[in-house]
């Protein structure tokens, strides 16, 4: 069966669609109130969001329901890996940076790869969230997005987990290391 980009088979539709029913109930204390049968009705209408959510999950994110967004009412998944996912590391900060860099350029951005995948970086305050759920990015640090105002100043933002407590940083945002990458957010 041919597929146009973007869209899964029937069969991968069946698949990542138990994967993350699994998913979600072995992790009820990410979503309290919030039932699966809902979700997954919803998914079925916005099959491009069941792309988003697959290459989530193929670039090591794990993604799981976080919340209700109550003014746009819509499901948000967030990727709820322990660390920042694999497929996503060792990339600079957007299109911009890498444009910037000069030398030893990575092999991509995080905001242009979100962008691929149907996703967005996430904010600090829903990197927050995702803190609270459970401790993540203990050895690793994921990109969030950025306000105009350090992004013009040529900056980017970036989040970890150390001691206990939760940390926003600077770098420059052509910087990028091995143990950062990013993690998203799908809203639908």
């Amino acid at each position: 069966m041919e597929t146009k980009t973007n869209q899964l088979t029937n069969k991968d539709i069946d698949s990542l669609l138990l994967l993350l029913k699994v998913r979600f109930e072995q992790n009820k204390h990410r979503h309290p109130g919030i039932i699966w049968e809902d979700v997954s009705k919803r998914l079925l209408k916005h099959p491009e969001k069941l792309w988003s959510l697959q290459k989530m999950d193929e670039s090591g994110g794990e993604p799981d329901v976080l919340e209700i967004d109550k003014k746009a009412e819509a499901y948000q998944f967030f990727d709820c890996s322990s660390e920042t996912p694999k497929g996503r590391r060792s990339l600079c900060y957007d299109k911009k940076a890498l444009a910037e860099r000069k030398e030893h350029k990575p092999k991509g951005s995080a905001k242009e790869m979100a962008a691929a995948m149907g996703i967005q970086l996430l904010n600090e305050e829903q990197y927050r969230l995702l803190q609270s759920l459970e401790p993540v990015d203990l050895k690793t640090s994921s990109w969030i997005q950025t306000p105009d105002s350090v992004r013009e100043l040529g900056g980017a933002l970036f989040c970890d987990r150390r001691y206990d407590q939760v940390f926003v940083y600077h770098n420059g945002a052509i910087s990028y290391y091995a143990a950062r990458g990013f993690r998203g957010v799908l809203t639908f």
